[in-house]
């Protein structure tokens, strides 16, 4: 049996959705706009970062990624989902931008941006073992 990480994923995710969100946050001046973006990069961030610090468990459920060339390897699954976390970071920076005037406030990096928050989702199942030690009892 395959041994999920909840609590930590689901920590994890929060602290990038919630750094996405921000970025996002200083860009969108719509309420109604800005509750939208901040839920889904929100959402996720959590479900990229569960995906990656249970990768063992995405491939026991999902058994074709085994055949799928080079995903055969967790760390370049994780890398997968990493880029794919890159392109729709950049992506909803961008279509913010496009969409409320050229100029950006928060994203004038989006590059920078967007690498970080997909580094932290590759990152996160690499990270967590050295900060375990430092959480509450309630987040092990």
């Amino acid at each position: 049996m395959v041994e999920l990480v909840i609590i930590p994923a689901l920590f994890i995710g929060a602290i990038i959705g919630v750094y996405e969100a921000i970025l996002l946050h200083r860009d969108v001046t719509v309420p109604t706009h800005r509750f939208g973006h901040t839920l889904h990069a929100f959402v996720y961030a959590i479900i990229a970062v569960f995906i990656t610090m249970n990768t063992a468990f995405v491939y026991h459920t999902f058994s074709f990624l085994h055949q799928v060339p080079l995903l055969e390897h967790a760390i370049v699954f994780q890398i997968a989902i990493g880029l794919i976390t890159v392109i729709k970071v950049h992506g909803s920076s961008y279509a913010i931008r496009s969409r409320f005037g050229g100029a950006s406030v928060g994203m004038a990096e989006t590059w920078t941006h967007s690498l970080l928050v997909g580094a932290l989702v590759v990152a996160a199942p690499y990270i967590w073992p050295f900060l375990q030690p430092m959480m509450p009892a309630w987040l092990n």
